[in-house]
């Protein structure tokens, strides 16, 4: 009954469960190091300073050494352009929809109205529903909407509505609303009203109340929210494939583009660079959250 024990099957078990869950990353970012051009099969790191396999019997120099394909990276313009897309969408989405979902928490849990239920219950359908029938009918609502504004108001050429940056960022607004709203929910089922209370009878007006009490006691659930829906935003595909438009290409739909014609390292290359990025994020926001819990 010792609480610092644990049976020998509990650690076999977490040890399966995580090599289940990061062997994929680990062969990712190893074949990142593939001498080979072709991804099928692993043919040994990239020497520091030597010969590259190019396919075949081809063989050429590698001027960086094992991080040739990330040197091939950096000098592809596409993918800066796919990589500050992903973030502008994320950033701005995650931003508004945190606003948005906060406050949603706040009018459902505090106050009662004729479609409380509703609401609450509508929380639920964007996740629920596959995603590739939200993209359709979100395409569906973009087209109609656009061609009814297009010829009313007569725009033609470069000024007409159309896909791009804006429906990519509304559509991510709209499936990660409810998320940000259900997690800020949870935060404030234990809130004690009491500390509000006292601010008030101390004289506190119910914005300074809001500011000084309110929100940083709920601070934590509302970077959690911001966290999952920072994380959505990037790691979508389905929604952004169907909302996307010219000028509008992000990272996932960048390597389903290269993936259509042959897998290799630079792909892996990629992926290893964002997954970098993604931990470092993640990272720097559960410090802030941490910091903000105590």
């Amino acid at each position: 009954m010792n609480p610092h024990r644990r049976h020998p099957f509990i650690r076999v078990a977490t040890i399966l469960v995580y090599f289940f869950l990061y062997a994929p990353i680990l062969v990712l970012v190893l074949y990142s190091f593939n001498a080979s051009r072709t991804n099928i099969l692993f043919a040994g790191f990239i020497p520091s300073f030597g010969a590259l396999q190019m396919g075949g019997s081809t063989v050429v120099q590698s001027p960086c050494g094992p991080f040739h394909w990330f040197c091939e990276l950096s000098r592809n313009r596409e993918v800066g352009l796919a990589a500050r897309n992903t973030l502008t969408i994320a950033f701005i989405s995650t931003f508004i929809s945190t606003i948005i979902g906060t406050m949603a928490a706040l009018a459902i849990q505090r106050y009662n109205f004729r479609l409380k239920s509703f609401s609450q219950l509508s929380l639920y359908v964007p996740i629920v529903i596959p995603e590739i029938v939200m993209g359709i009918g979100i395409l569906t609502l973009f087209s109609q909407l656009f061609g009814i504004l297009n010829g009313a108001f007569g725009l033609e050429g470069d000024s007409r509505l159309s896909l791009g940056l804006g429906t990519v960022i509304v559509s991510h607004i709209a499936f990660s609303v409810p998320f940000v709203t259900l997690v800020v929910q949870a935060r404030l089922q234990g809130f004690d009203k009491s500390f509000e209370e006292a601010a008030m009878d101390l004289g506190a007006n119910e914005l300074i109340t809001f500011w000084r009490v309110t929100f940083p006691m709920i601070l934590p659930g509302v970077l959690s929210g911001a966290l999952l829906a920072f994380t959505l935003s990037l790691d979508d595909f389905v929604i952004t494939f169907f909302t996307t438009g010219p000028g509008a290409t992000t990272l996932p739909i960048y390597v389903y583009g290269l993936l259509r014609r042959i897998i290799t390292p630079q792909v892996n290359a990629l992926s290893t660079v964002w997954i970098a990025i993604v931990l470092t994020v993640v990272f720097l926001l559960q410090r802030l959250q941490s910091r903000e819990a105590k």
